[in-house]
């Protein structure tokens, strides 16, 4: 069976910033402290109107091609992460394949997932490399999550911002990509949603409230129940990293980095200190990003290497919407 690594990753961001200092303006009743202590967030891109998941996508895709670490034409098969896609039908993953000049024998597809969604891709591209179906796999990661966001939704519109990131996965690379511990409970599928525009309800509701702290809730925006959110984020996080370092025979003391999905800081913190964590091997890169859903992975990943850090054994773990969430093993060569 042959072995799989990730052998380039990079990211990109919308061009438009909003600062906390904008944010202020629009909600006078908060401050820029306040937002960094809730959620360590001090600037989020967010992507202009027009430009969709594709567009951030086949930006940063040809981004990771200029790098010339690989030629396009060597592309097996694309897998795209996303929850927010151009069209309904068909796959974006289709659509970037004539954008991006791939080769037309190729496979492409999507994948819906949220935070959890870049552990998920690369399992599906390890077994896609172990079972021989390809050699080099073009994992992208690409969200416009602030299209959801209700313009008063002042407690998300500090929390996410917009990216994309592109990665490949090969038979060489930096890191091998080892086991994984994936989990799924669909109960908690309401507590992270947008309701409407699908089959279930295809039209606009128009139902909009707001809850009793002044926060809109619409069945036509993406709706977090913050605090079912941070309860299952602490009963499933600690278990899957267990879970992980088992299938690896690895102790919580053999990694030498933990890359956890960036919620917010006030979560990572309080991970950290759960997991009894060393703040210097507890990778954290929000702070200009925020929370961009399926790319902070990746994201941490670059941002990591760039400063030396990938060393040893890595582990990642993703969680969110869905509920979903993953755990992965990487060894640096």
């Amino acid at each position: 069976m042959k072995k799989a690594f990730i052998k380039q990753v990079t990211y990109c961001l919308p061009d438009h910033v909003v600062s906390n200092e904008a944010i202020v303006e629009e909600f006078p009743e908060w401050s820029v402290e306040k937002i960094i202590d809730k959620v360590g967030v001090k600037q989020r891109h967010v992507s202009a109107d027009g430009e969709t998941a594709a567009d951030l996508a086949e930006k940063v895709a040809n981004k990771l091609f200029d790098e010339g670490q690989i030629d396009r034409n060597t592309i097996d098969f694309v897998i795209l992460c996303t929850q927010s896609p151009d069209y309904f039908m068909p796959s974006t993953s289709c659509i970037l394949q004539d954008r991006l000049g791939l080769r037309k024998d190729i496979g492409a597809f999507d994948i819906n997932l949220g935070c959890s969604g870049y552990v998920y891709g690369l399992a599906v591209a390890k077994g896609l490399i172990a079972g021989g179906i390809a050699e080099n796999v073009l994992l992208l990661t690409s969200e416009t999550y602030n299209k959801y966001l209700h313009p008063r939704d002042k407690g998300n519109r500090t929390i996410f911002g917009d990216a994309a990131t592109a990665t490949i996965v090969s038979t060489d690379g930096f890191a091998e990509i080892g086991d994984f511990e994936l989990g799924t409970d669909g109960k908690g599928a309401e507590n992270l949603i947008v309701k409407s525009g699908a089959s279930r309800m295809p039209e606009r509701q128009n139902d909009l409230v707001f809850d009793k702290n002044g926060n809109p809730v619409s069945s036509d925006h993406l709706y977090m129940n913050g605090a079912q959110i941070f309860v299952f984020t602490q009963r499933v996080v600690p278990k899957a990293i267990e879970a992980v370092l088992a299938k690896g025979q690895l102790k919580q003391d053999d990694i030498d980095l933990f890359v956890l999905h960036q919620a917010n800081r006030y979560m990572l913190d309080f991970l950290r200190k759960k997991m009894d964590i060393p703040e210097d091997r507890f990778y954290i890169f929000i702070e200009n990003v925020g929370n961009t859903v399926s790319n902070t992975i990746p994201i941490c990943l670059v941002e990591a290497q760039n400063e030396n850090r990938l060393k040893g054994n890595v582990l990642l773990c993703g969680f969110g919407v869905g509920y979903s969430w993953g755990a992965a093993l990487l060894k640096m060569k």
